[in-house]
C-alpha cells in the first residue's frame, strides 16, 4: 500500500502535500476510487507543550520524604511522568514475578500515539495535575502558565 501525505485545502478538499503524492494522484484515472486509511500527524509543538506541562508540575510537586534501606529517596522525573500518565488513564497492565499487577504508562512516542489520543492524554493530564498538585489553580491558570512558558502568547 502506498502511503501519501495530504493536506486540507480551502473548501475542504485533500490535496497532495509533496511531489510523490502528486505523482501518484496524477496517475489515477478520472473517477477512479481508492481506499485510504487516514491518520493525523502528531504536532511536535504540542508534544513539547506536554513536557512543559509535566515540568511545571514536577517542579511544584513536593513529595513526602521517604527512605529506603536507610537512604533518602528523592524525586525522579521519569517515575513522575509514568505516574501522571497512569493516573490520567493511559496505561498498560502486566503481572510481575511476584504476581503483582503493575501499571505502566503507555508510550507517547509519535509512532505509538496519534494526535487524537495525545489530545485526550493532554487534557486528562491537566486534570490530574490540577487535582493532585496544583490544587489552587484553575485550568485557565494552568493554560496561561504553560502558554507563557512556551511563548504561545
Amino acid at each position: 500500500m502506498k502511503e501519501l501525505v495530504l493536506t486540507k485545502a480551502p473548501g475542504g478538499a485533500l490535496i497532495p502535500a509533496d511531489p510523490q503524492a502528486a505523482e501518484f494522484i496524477g496517475k489515477l484515472k478520472l473517477g477512479q476510487g481508492v481506499t485510504a486509511a487516514i491518520k493525523r500527524h502528531r504536532n511536535p509543538a504540542h508534544h513539547r507543550k506536554y513536557f512543559a506541562l509535566l515540568n511545571v508540575a514536577f517542579d511544584a510537586w513536593e513529595p513526602v520524604e521517604a527512605t529506603y534501606k536507610g537512604q533518602v529517596v528523592g524525586k525522579n522525573f521519569d517515575q513522575f511522568r509514568n505516574d501522571i500518565v497512569v493516573l490520567a488513564g493511559f496505561y498498560e497492565m502486566a503481572v510481575n514475578l511476584k504476581g503483582e499487577t503493575r501499571l505502566t504508562a503507555k508510550s507517547i512516542s509519535f509512532a505509538s500515539m496519534d494526535q487524537d489520543e495525545f489530545d485526550a492524554l493532554y487534557n486528562a493530564t491537566c486534570n490530574v495535575i490540577l487535582q493532585r498538585i496544583l490544587i489552587n489553580y484553575t485550568r485557565d491558570d494552568l493554560d496561561a502558565v504553560i502558554d507563557r512558558l512556551m511563548g504561545f502568547i
